[in-house]
Order: C-alpha cells, then sequence, then structure tokens
C-alpha cells in the first residue's frame, strides 16, 4: 500500500468499518474498498467476495490501526469504502 492510496482515503468521501461499508456495497456506492490485514477473515471475507464479484478494487493496509488513522478516527477499523454519493 502506497502513502498516496491513504492520503486518498484520507481526503475521499468514506464509510469506515464493516457494517457501514457493507451498506454501502448493497446501495452500489462504493468505488474502492481498503481491508486491514490483520483483521478477522471471518468478518473481511464476505465483503472481498462481494468486491471481486462486483469488480471493486481492493487494498490491503498493514494493520487496523492503520487503516484507523487513516480514517482519520482512534480505533482501529477492519476495513473503509471510499463512495461516491
Amino acid at each position: 500500500m502506497s502513502w498516496e492510496e491513504l492520503e486518498e482515503l484520507k481526503e475521499a468521501e468514506k464509510v469506515v468499518g464493516t457494517r457501514q461499508t457493507t451498506r454501502a456495497l448493497e446501495k452500489g456506492e462504493v468505488v474502492k474498498v481498503f481491508i486491514a490485514q490483520d483483521a478477522e477473515d471471518k468478518i473481511t471475507s464476505p465483503v472481498i467476495e462481494e468486491c471481486k464479484d462486483k469488480g471493486i478494487e481492493i487494498s490491503y493496509v498493514s494493520s487496523m490501526s492503520e487503516l484507523g488513522k487513516a480514517c482519520n478516527i482512534k480505533v482501529g477499523a477492519a476495513m473503509a469504502a471510499v463512495v461516491t454519493k
């Protein structure tokens, strides 16, 4: 994961967390998904599969804490998504 991609996430319209990412996927609003590599597979697998089915780009971040920081939150995040509104 490049620094530019994390900067993109900081500036973009986004949703953070599994529930919000799943909702945005269902609504067809997701442009790109960021997934923490240390998040549990049982949480990330359904979202990864849906992204693959829909042809949505996935970027992997090394840790939940790094993803949380990129999303300007003080806790870790399993995933986040850049969305269109």
